[in-house]
Order: C-alpha cells, then structure tokens, then sequence
C-alpha cells in the first residue's frame, strides 16, 4: 500500500550527484547488473538472483543509468561484462555494478562467482571469482567519480564445504575514496535463503531507493533499519562510506540539512481513511512534517502555509523546472507526483501522475502509486482500477497487490482484502503493512484470534505500524 519508488553478491557504484552540472546530470551514468541464479554445484537453482537482478536494472532505467543486464554469466562472460563496464568510465562517471549470486570470502577479500566456477580448494576462489576490491580499483582508476557497491552476498554456499567447516561470509573492503559500500548482512555472516523469489534486502532497498529527497548514504542506512526490523535483528546489513560529495539515486535530488523541517500541506477535505501506509522511507502519514529522529521517522507535525511548503521545496523547484523546458518529461513528472504525495499535496501528486500516464500508459510504478494516493482521498474505485490494471501488466507485483488489500479493506471488502494480503505475503513474507492489514480485515470478517496474532507479529517487526494505519483512518 505504500507508494513504493519502483545478491548472494550485490554491487551497486552508483547515485547520483546533486550538482546539476555534475557528470550524473549530464547522462554519464553507468550500471552492469548481474543475476547469477543457475550454478551446477548447488542443489537447486537460487530463486533471488534473477528477479532481483530485474528488479534493480529496471530502477536504475528509470533514475537515468546506462544499464547493462546479466543472467548467469559464466567467468568469461563476466570479465567481457567488466571490460565493456570499465571502457565506458569517463573522469566524473558514476559506476553502479549489481551482482546477485554466490560470494566467497578468501584472504580477506569477497569474490563474486560465476556460475561455472570449479571451486575445491580457497585458492581456485582467487583463480574463478572476480574480487570486489579489484574491481572497484579498476573502477576507480578509469576516473569514476561516484562507486557503489551493494553486496547480498551473505548466502551458505556449496564451494567453502569443500575447504572449510564454515561459511565465511564476505570480508571489509579496502576501498577507493568516493566509495560507499553495503552488504546485506553483517561481516563474516551468513543468512539462510528466505523462501521468497526476491530477496529481503533487494525489497527494502527498492524502497528507499524510490523514495523521493534521499541522499544515497541516507537511502542505504534506512535499508539497515528496514532489513533489520523486518528480520528482527536476523538480518543487520553492513555499510562503509569514503564518499566525499552528497549523491542520490534519483536525479535533480538536493541535498538537505539534517534534521530538516518540511512544512505539509493540510489534508484534503476528503477524508484520508484507510491507506495503510505513506511514502516508502516515510513511516508517518505524508500530511506530517519530519524533524527526523534516529530512525528516520517523521515525528513532528507542522501547520505551516501550503504555498511555502512547495515553494520552498528544491526538489519540487528542480523537477518544475525540467518540466519547464519539456513538459513531456515522463520520469520528471513521476518524480514530482512522488514528492507531492509525500507532501500530502494528493491532488497535484494525482495530476502529475495522470501526465505521466498520459504519456506512457504501462508504466505500472505510476499506475500503483496513482492507486493508493486515490485510496487516500477516497477514490475508491479509480484506485481499484490503477490497481487491477498495474497486476494485469504485471501479474504478482506485491506493491499492487499491497495496495489493491487497501482499497479493498477500505471499500468494506475484507474477503477480497485478506486474498489480496495473503498473495502480497506469498511473495514477502515480511511485509509488515500487508501483514498488519490482513489482521484488521480478519478481525473485521469474524476470525478475531487470527486477526489480533497478524497484528501482534506485524508490531513487532515495526511498533509504528498501528499509528501509520491510524494516520490514515485505518483502526
């Protein structure tokens, strides 16, 4: 229900730079993502890498990058996957590189493998896996600006059984200046696979990744929040950071103080009653102003002019003004739609998302955010149809599904809200909104027991999930 801004071994080089005259502005950004699911000495093919893979390579299209996709790619296929990667690197470039498979530590280094990788001793680890610190060396020696690595690669592996009676996981990186690295779980640690076909960590960085106003170092710590409490502490993910400049994953971001205090724009006069939750990486209603605590959740609600609010918004400022010079700006216009919303400001957000629909008509990310920003003026049934649309073109897309128990749960629906909650948990098991909306709807169909213990386990994966629904009218 959330607007949501739609790695074994997970790197990522890349955001954005905030100087509008910056080399990311200018198109010179780059991203090879790789998915390698398929490799011969498993057991059984791994569910997460391809759709992850997918998932971030069409987030980054949308945010700007040149993207370059792999799906299991053999050790030759990699390095000619490298290669192209690094003859591409201008001075200023950003480099995103995405791997999702099977990471080995060795010599305190964490190397990615390719799918037909012969590994049965640590040293044939050195020979068949690409070194993570090596490749953001070479990135960094082609004069790339900006490298990012986003590593999940933290999963038990069949190769280190052979040499060793435990898994390592992956080891600190020594990394170039300009570098922020994450890996989806503590150094030296492993993590079961969780049963879904998207990994945890991939989930909770989408979301940050399309939130609006975010810095990248912002964006990856309040994925370390995301995935820890939805793991309850199962899972904590590690970040290192030697960048020197503010850089975000969405472009025209302007970097902003702190502990920034944004007025709101009041509610509309229909009533708000029933969105389960607000903007990803806001955990408040959007209405509500942060002066943003430890956990970055807005806090502090602010009654200041409307007019003030967006005028003095630069991000707002910036997407106007790209707007300005190409009304036809389909991702400006998504963009903008996004930071209304954020603001509670649902009619411009609606507006803003109708043009970008206007001028492509499938983009399912503005069609599901369209849905549940509907949903919260009470526009009940053009949000179901944004939704049932969103899932025609993309069937299982947990946002929509998410989003459509909304509409469902507040059109008095339950029977068709818990279906639609009980499909979105199939796919994340941990997605605290529909697990939490699935106990309301249950408890409002009769099953009382039931209800209470989906909202008893919902809290205690995020204690602010009663007061999100609250914010909205949802009890």
């Amino acid at each position: 229900m959330r607007i949501r801004f739609a790695l074994l071994v997970a790197l990522i080089f890349s955001v954005t730079p905030i100087v509008p005259s910056g080399a990311a502005d200018r198109g010179d950004r780059f991203a090879l993502v790789i998915g390698n699911s398929k490799y011969p000495d498993a057991e059984a093919p791994l569910k997460e890498p391809i759709n992850d893979a997918r998932d971030i390579g069409d987030e980054l299209k949308r945010n700007g990058f040149n993207i370059e996709l792999g799906e299991n790619l053999t050790g030759d296929a990699m390095r000619r996957a490298f290669a192209r990667l690094y003859s591409r690197i201008k001075p200023g470039s950003v480099a995103l590189i995405f791997f999702s498979g099977f990471g080995v530590q060795s010599n305190r280094q964490s190397f990615m493998i390719p799918v037909d990788a012969q590994i049965w001793t640590e040293a044939d680890v050195r020979r068949d896996g690409f070194s993570l610190e090596t490749v953001l060396g070479e990135i960094s020696s082609r004069g790339a600006g900006v490298k990012i690595a986003l590593v999940d690669a933290s999963r038990r592996n069949p190769f280190e059984r052979r040499f060793r009676s435990f898994s390592a996981g992956l080891a600190p990186v020594i990394a170039p200046n300009g570098t922020l690295v994450m890996y989806s779980a503590a150094l030296s640690s492993v993590i079961s696979d969780n049963g879904s076909d998207r990994s945890l960590f991939v989930q909770q960085l989408l979301k940050e990744m399309r939130a609006p106003e975010l810095m990248a170092e912002e964006t990856l710590n309040r994925t370390r929040i995301g995935v820890t409490r939805a793991s309850r502490s199962e899972q904590v993910p590690w970040i290192s950071s030697s960048l020197a400049e503010d850089f975000s994953f969405i472009p025209g971001t302007v970097a902003r103080p702190s502990a920034p205090v944004i007025a709101a724009l009041p509610q509309p006069a229909a009533p708000a009653s029933g969105s389960s939750s607000p903007l990803p990486g806001q955990q408040a209603s959007p209405a509500q102003v942060a002066v943003a605590p430890a956990d970055n959740r807005p806090a502090v609600k602010n009654e200041s002019s409307p007019a003030l609010a967006l005028a003095d918004d630069p991000t707002i400022k910036s997407l106007t003004a790209k707007l300005a010079d190409n009304p036809d700006d389909q991702n400006a216009l998504y963009r903008r739609g996004q930071v209304y919303a954020s603001k509670g400001a649902y009619d411009l957000a609606i507006k803003d998302f109708d043009g970008s629909l206007r001028l492509n008509a499938k983009d399912v990310e503005a069609l599901k955010n369209r849905c549940w920003v509907r949903s919260v003026v009470g526009e009940l049934k053009g949000a179901l149809k944004d939704c049932n649309e969103a899932l025609r073109l993309r069937p299982n897309f947990v946002d929509a599904l998410d989003s459509r128990g909304l509409v469902n749960l507040k059109s008095g629906m339950t029977k068709n809200a818990i279906a639609d909650f009980d499909a979105a948990l199939k796919i994340n098991p941990r997605l605290t909104s529909s697990l939490y909306g699935r106990g309301v709807a249950k408890k409002r169909n009769g099953a009382v027991a039931e209800g209470d213990l989906d909202i008893t386990n919902a809290k205690a994966m995020d204690p602010n999930i009663a007061k999100e629904y609250a914010d909205y009218g949802v009890h």
